[in-house]
């Protein structure tokens, strides 16, 4: 997932760092191999998206992500979203806030800690 879009370009360098190295979510940082990594390049849902047999899962921990650390979704990646969410019924969203130092967070993000 690429911050600037999403709204990572108002972070500071520290909350950058604490989310590439989240470990406090089992779904953040999901180990892939290398040709998966590079066919998904920087791409957000609206222009790519895995194979159909796991892209519930996909679709979940990502929105989950998101969440989490207050990142945004743009219109096309929305309406993609949507379009394959109905086809998972059953998913279940679970996430907690990112646990973030006091200060590390930017005031559009509504100052929460």
């Amino acid at each position: 997932m690429t911050l600037p879009p999403a709204g990572g370009y108002a972070w500071t360098t520290e909350r950058r760092r604490l989310y590439a190295n989240d470990l406090g979510s089992d779904v953040t940082l999901v180990g892939v191999t290398a040709r998966f990594n590079r066919q998904k390049s920087d791409q957000d849902p609206a222009t790519w998206m895995p194979a159909p047999t796991v892209y519930c899962r996909y679709i979940g921990e990502l929105v989950a992500t998101k969440h989490r650390w207050g990142l945004a979704v743009d219109q096309a990646e929305r309406e993609t979203l949507l379009m394959y969410a109905a086809d998972c019924p059953n998913a279940v969203l679970n996430f907690e806030r990112a646990s973030t130092p006091a200060g590390l967070l930017h005031p559009a993000d509504g100052g929460v800690v």
